[in-house]
């Protein structure tokens, strides 16, 4: 009898175990998991705190950006800083990015909901391989729950990389708001300084003799450097800011103008100002032999000359056109 009890006891004892174990493995591995989120957050807000982009490299980026547990957002800079890379518009790039986290880092609203993180291709080229992607720079968005989608991968060949354009595109992905915070940049304001002083100057040493300033010609040319620089999209550079060109690292192929008509390079509009120079100096040659009383055989000669100018120069301006608006079905002289 008392062997039946005492096995009885050692039965009961069992099973109250074994429920208690069955109970709470749920709740221990909720626990657990909460531990390990717990010490990625703390541990990414310790980086975020020392820099605003914290740098990773393939071990990190598959622990912190695509393992989960993850509650957080992390935007994420694919990038070659480099120098062997000679990538003149990663650094460009690299730049805007950093106002931009550092604007959310000193932001009001800073949370641990939302970080900004880097790979170098040098120190993460596994992780390009992983994203599948063969060209730098490139902005990318990892929500908290699930995998990337269409929409997380930020289009710079459309919208330019500015850290405006980048803070909007969070917006879009995150419902998080960064107001962008530029450093103070007073060399504007410097070139004006000098140049204002450098007209009041002039003015005063030829106070006796103003009779330039009612020089038509020099009002013409004025007006017409404002218009070229209006007309090549001058004021698209300042609010976008592109790169001044782009070099493939696959080729080192140097691209000065854009393949497509949503974007431009700053080295474009450039070319473009020279272009229409020339044609407007064509156009100038062809009216002043038409007003002037000279030989008539060096006015013939100008004449062509100002014709073949005018006709070159818009033949390349409308190439450009047409590699930029694939599907324009025109062209002159150059296809």
């Amino acid at each position: 009898m008392a062997d039946c009890r005492k096995i009885f006891s050692t039965f009961v004892g069992l099973s109250v175990v074994f429920f208690l174990l069955v109970v709470d493995s749920p709740a221990l591995g909720v626990k657990k998991k909460e531990n390990a989120l717990g010490d990625k957050v703390q541990q990414l807000m310790e980086w975020s705190s020392k820099r605003p982009v914290i740098r990773m490299n393939g071990d990190k980026f598959r622990q912190y950006v695509r393992a989960a547990p993850r509650n957080y957002s992390v935007i994420l800079m694919l990038t070659a800083l480099q120098p062997q890379r000679q990538c003149t518009v990663c650094r460009q790039a690299n730049d805007e990015f950093q106002i931009v986290a550092n604007s959310w880092r000193y932001s009001p609203s800073f949370s641990n909901k939302l970080f900004f993180a880097s790979v170098d291709y040098d120190e993460g080229a596994d992780v390009f391989s992983t994203l599948k992607l063969n060209s730098a720079p490139s902005f990318m968005h990892f929500p908290g729950k699930g995998k990337p989608k269409k929409g997380d991968t930020f289009d710079i060949q459309r919208t330019g990389f500015a850290a405006e354009s980048i803070a909007k595109w969070i917006n879009e992905r995150t419902d998080v708001h960064i107001r962008v915070f530029r450093p103070p940049n007073y060399s504007g304001s410097i070139a004006l300084g000098l140049l204002f002083t450098l007209i009041g100057g002039l003015l005063y040493l030829r106070r006796n003799n103003l009779e330039f300033l009612y020089n038509k010609t020099s009002w013409g040319i004025g007006a017409l450097c404002i218009v070229f620089a209006m007309t090549s999209g001058q004021m698209w550079n300042h609010i976008r800011g592109p790169p001044y060109a782009h070099k493939n690292p696959q080729t080192g192929q140097v691209h000065y103008i854009h393949g497509s008509s949503q974007a431009q390079f700053i080295a474009e509009t450039h070319i473009v100002i020279l272009l229409h120079a020339a044609v407007t100096f064509g156009m100038v040659l062809l009216h002043e032999t038409a007003v002037s009383k000279g030989d008539v055989g060096k006015r013939r000669i100008v004449t062509l000359v100002g014709l073949g100018i005018v006709a070159f120069f818009f033949s390349l301006l409308l190439s450009i056109f047409k590699s930029k608006y694939h599907g324009y079905p025109y062209s002159f002289l150059i296809k």
